[in-house]
């Protein structure tokens, strides 16, 4: 168990500290939504987090196998709606993996950014299209 302290500082922000190694983060509420847009949003957060995670499961994954996933990265873009209410629609996300992968490596390491424990745990309701992009 994690224990993670939020204390809301005003003007729409918050900072948050992770009890484990005290290194904090700050939220900021979006231009589109009274804020200054001046950190990541918690909307943003959950975005990054899905990519994160899905990288670092890939990574622990590339470790187990003996591949090298060091170079890889990933891109997401947040998509909002207000209809009924204001929420993520969809999260398209891009992994760029590095060059000399083995090519049996693929199919694990796409299986393993697709069971990572974020993506497993975020609404259904959001689309969430993942491409893999491989240099060869």
């Amino acid at each position: 168990m994690v224990s993670i302290q939020v204390d809301y500082t005003g003007g729409l922000r918050c900072t948050a500290t992770h009890g484990p190694s005290g290194a904090t983060l700050a939220t900021d509420a979006p231009k589109d939504n009274q804020g200054l847009g001046e950190s990541f949003s918690p909307t943003d957060l959950l975005a990054t987090a899905l990519v994160t995670c899905m990288l670092s499961i890939m990574g622990i994954t590339a470790r187990k196998n003996g591949w090298k996933l060091e170079g890889a990265r990933g891109f997401v873009e947040k998509q909002m709606v207000a209809d009924p209410l204001r929420r993520i629609s969809r999260l398209p996300i891009r992994l760029e993996l590095p060059a000399g992968l083995p090519k049996e490596a693929r199919s694990i390491l796409e299986h393993a950014a697709l069971t990572c424990p974020v993506h497993l745990s975020v609404n259904p309701a959001i689309e969430r299209p993942v491409t893999f992009v491989y240099p060869d």
